[in-house]
């Protein structure tokens, strides 16, 4: 199932959406979607809608076209939909060619992709330098030659990080769609099941380990002129290897295929044009052999590596899948002894009639306490509507801490006469700063005599229910399950929201 162009347009992380879809317990529904969409930030709601009502949608929504997640964008009387690719459709095609499932969201404008591939800006960095260097330094024929070289690595490496789950816009553009369902003209039949496997290499990797090695020997020329002139040669071997593939055994062309046999034509036809037939130092030779052993040797260590990496992330999804089953949490979480709270209203904030009640026993100089902190925050800011949230600090008045009772009053005096949104900021500042004079300039007032009974009282409700560890989060006063890590209440936070029974 291909989205690219959705997520790229609400702006997500590729890899992380597709991991967390992938490992939902009811991959590949449109709930396993939707909850996915929330739990990257893209707030939604889905509904099943007769067509007739479409009129009235938003001017985006995302809606099943083709069998595949679309965003669905409305200007004037077309549609453009996004998926793998950009389409343009009229009302009676998008119609006749969507369910009746549509999905409005909230697109969070600050979700941004979370990861970047830090080898990418090395690399560029890195080719740069070697154009740079053959400028200035080498034959217009020698810059040519190393430029496609370039083009050959660049190229290469796209296929080769295919190989692994990554989506090269380059090798669509070249192919089309080159997912498993398309036409013979693709490339998929070519590349992806390359039959070829030599040290657990395919016929394609070994173009990747063709041009880096050259690339470098390009650097040296015209010293290795020679070499360069007999390696080229050699690679006609494979050009023919490859065209009798596609013409005779796949019967199909790979263009992709074609543009990389075109840059070793090309890169023959310069070096016997151009190339001198200079002097072969045994010592040229000896470090070339050196060279192309480290290319095929970093080349084999990547593509173990990284296959291993696609295994464990397989395996993991499916443990996951099981672990998120939200029927499975239920049973864990309620398992233990549910506690009754007290009534009182002390650093409660949210929604106070909410569907779902999480309190969280913390304590402000607690170590771990931030990131639990920051987890309500998000919650909160996510279903303001939704939750009510009960911060229950452990203070006690006989520990007798002038800075931790000074600390607890300006939050009392923050919390009784500012609006909830400022004791938030206020909890949020002082986990990042752990500044007990900033919490005090936000007090603004003398909170040296703040009635802290409420809290004392609180304090005293935790200890007998056991509650002395600090961060504990409880969910309608069920501790939350030892078995799951505190994040893993993203996943099921909308379930929570929706379960009656609860």
């Amino acid at each position: 199932m291909q989205f690219d162009k959705l997520i790229q347009h609400l702006k997500l992380d590729k890899q992380e959406f597709i991991f967390q879809f992938n490992s939902h317990p009811n991959y590949p529904s449109a709930l396993a979607f939707s909850d996915t969409l929330n739990f990257m930030g893209v707030k939604n709601d889905a509904y099943e809608l007769d067509k007739q009502y479409w009129d009235e949608l938003p001017d985006e929504f995302i809606a099943i076209v083709d069998d595949s997640f679309s965003l669905v964008r409305k200007s004037g009387n077309q549609y453009t939909v996004y998926a793998e690719k950009v389409k343009t459709l009229s009302k009676a095609e998008l119609h006749s060619r969507s369910t009746d499932f549509i999905l409005l969201f909230e697109k969070n404008e600050n979700t941004e992709s979370k990861t970047v591939n830090s080898i990418k800006p090395l690399l560029y960095i890195a080719s740069a330098v070697i154009v740079l260097y053959s400028v200035v330094s080498q034959s217009w024929y020698e810059v040519l030659f190393n430029l496609i070289s370039l083009a050959g690595v660049y190229i290469s490496l796209e296929i080769f990080n295919q190989k692994f789950g990554s989506t090269s816009t380059v090798i669509s553009s070249i192919c089309g769609d080159t997912s498993a369902n398309q036409n013979v003209n693709s490339c998929n039949k070519i590349i992806n099941q390359d039959k070829t496997s030599i040290l657990g290499l395919k016929f394609s990797d070994f173009s990747l380990i063709y041009f880096t090695g050259l690339l470098v020997m390009g650097l040296f020329l015209p010293a290795t002129a020679m070499l360069i002139k007999g390696i080229t040669l050699l690679s006609m071997m494979a050009v023919g290897y490859s065209v009798y593939i596609q013409a005779f055994v796949e019967k199909t062309y790979c263009r992709v295929c074609l543009i990389i046999i075109s840059l070793l034509v090309a890169q023959l036809l310069l070096s016997f044009l151009f190339f001198g037939n200079t002097y072969m130092d045994y010592r040229i030779i000896l470090l070339s052999i050196a060279l192309w052993i480290a290319v095929l040797s970093l080349v084999l260590y990547l593509n173990n590596v990284l296959g291993e990496k696609e295994t464990l992330q397989k395996s993991n999804s499916k443990n996951l899948r099981f672990k998120r089953n939200y029927e499975l949490f239920k049973r864990e979480l309620t398992e233990s002894e549910k506690i009754q709270f007290s009534d009182q209203e002390t650093f409660s904030v949210g929604k106070k009639d909410g569907r779902v009640r999480i309190s969280v026993v913390s304590n402000p100089y607690c170590g771990f306490c931030k990131d639990a902190h920051t987890i309500l925050e998000k919650l909160l800011e996510q279903y303001p509507d939704d939750l009510s949230v009960q911060i229950r600090f452990n203070y006690s008045a006989d520990q007798k801490n002038d800075k931790f009772t000074g600390l607890i009053s300006d939050f009392m005096s923050i919390y009784r006469q500012k609006p909830e949104t400022e004791f938030i900021k206020a909890v949020d500042l002082w986990f990042k700063t752990k500044d007990e004079s900033k919490i005090k300039t936000l007090a603004g007032t003398d909170t040296q005599h703040e009635d802290l009974t409420p809290l004392i009282h609180m304090s005293i409700e935790n200890k007998e229910a056991g509650l002395n560890f600090t961060p504990i989060f409880l969910i309608n006063g069920y501790q939350f399950p030892e078995k799951y890590d505190r994040e893993d209440i993203y996943y099921f936070i909308s379930e929570l929201i929706e379960d009656e029974d609860l």
